[in-house]
This record gives structure tokens, sequence and C-alpha cells, in this order.
């Protein structure tokens, strides 16, 4: 069987500054165990409450989260799927990093 081939990938994605502490870290915990679930955790940048550049949703702040992982090339487009139908996120974006 051959070998499989891992990319190495970034994404981003900010959670609602609305809901309470347990909840912010429950988002980030399900995100960050579906990536180590279907990858390699590089790692996981927590940058904190930050303002928005513009309002989504209503809203002007929202926690941001940076996480690096290698993963085969059909997981981006289920983790994409998984923060889509997850309530409370308000961005996101997955993208592929060359290798150097």
């Amino acid at each position: 069987m051959a070998e499989e081939i891992m990319n190495s990938y970034e994404t981003i994605f900010i959670i609602d500054a609305t809901l309470d502490e347990e909840q912010v870290t429950a988002l980030k915990d399900k995100f960050v165990g579906l990536i180590e679930k279907n990858g390699e955790l590089e790692s996981v940048d927590e940058w904190g409450k930050r303002r928005l550049a513009y309002e989504i949703n209503d809203r002007t702040e929202g926690f941001y989260y940076l996480v690096n992982f290698k993963a085969q090339s059909e997981f981006p487009k289920e983790l994409e799927r998984q923060y889509k139908i997850t309530e409370g996120v308000l961005r996101t974006i997955v993208i592929r990093k060359d290798e150097e």
C-alpha cells in the first residue's frame, strides 16, 4: 500500500465573544481534537479576544485561534463542513501551506 501523503495546513477560526469561557474552550477543544484525530497537530496559537475588523452577525469581538497541522488532502473539506455547522463560529479559513 502506498504511503499516505500529508500536506501542511493552517487554519484560523474566530469564536463568538458573547459565549461564556466554558463554551469557547469547548469549541476550541472540539476543533483541535478533530484535527488531532485526522492528522498531525503542529501548534495551537491562542490570540485571545480581539476586536473584529468589521461586524459579523452584529458582533464586534471574537476569540481568535491559529492552528498549524498536517493532514491528508480530503480532511480540510470535512473541517470546513464542521466549522459551518457549528454555532458560535463567526469566521474560518483553512489554507494549504507550500512546502519549504
